[in-house]
């Protein structure tokens, strides 16, 4: 799906506003944030940084072999989903669900929305065959890390009048 730096910015834990201790490229990615928000403010800035974490973190699991070939390095939107489940349960434990909320991440489409705004502002690359879809078709990310770290999860999977099927709250304009 995507691929981004070799070099993961800092502060993708909420650390970034110490400005005068980041590289430039860190900085600029920051700028970037601010101004994506700007326009488009439904998702915390934090969460622009972890799913650079998450696209690092993702990439350095993959087999050797597959790293060497820039062609099979490419992410899935499903692998960038995984990773980024796998990176929120290591980074946030049981918390992982609310921090998600706070940054107005609920959907894997969510995640997606993010990587797309980083292709546009040039902060990462994509495939011309690479879409939104391929991350509307992942986990609903709030159930996936609640029911993951131990806890049941209280999606039936009906959905009743109102509801987005056990989806969360519709949070789109």
């Amino acid at each position: 799906m995507i691929e981004g730096p070799e070099k993961l910015p800092a502060g993708a834990r909420g650390q970034g506003r110490k400005r005068s201790t980041m590289s430039s490229s860190q900085s600029q990615l920051w700028e970037t944030v601010d101004v994506i928000r700007e326009a488009d403010g439904r998702y915390g800035r934090e969460a622009y940084f972890f799913v650079m974490a998450a696209l690092g973190a993702t990439i350095r699991t993959l087999p050797p072999e597959r790293l060497r070939d820039p062609e099979r390095r490419h992410l899935s939107g499903r692998e960038l989903l995984r990773g980024a489940v796998a990176l929120a349960r290591r980074e946030f434990g049981s918390l992982a669900p609310t921090v998600f909320r706070e940054w107005g991440v609920l959907l894997g489409e969510d995640i997606g929305r993010i990587v797309f705004q980083l292709v546009e502002s040039g902060q990462l690359s994509a495939r011309p065959e690479d879409t939104l879809e391929d991350f509307r078709e992942g986990p609903d990310l709030l159930t996936e890390l609640g029911e993951r770290a131990g806890r049941p999860s209280n999606d039936t999977g009906k959905a009743g009048p109102g509801s987005r099927g056990g989806r969360g709250p519709e949070h789109r304009p």
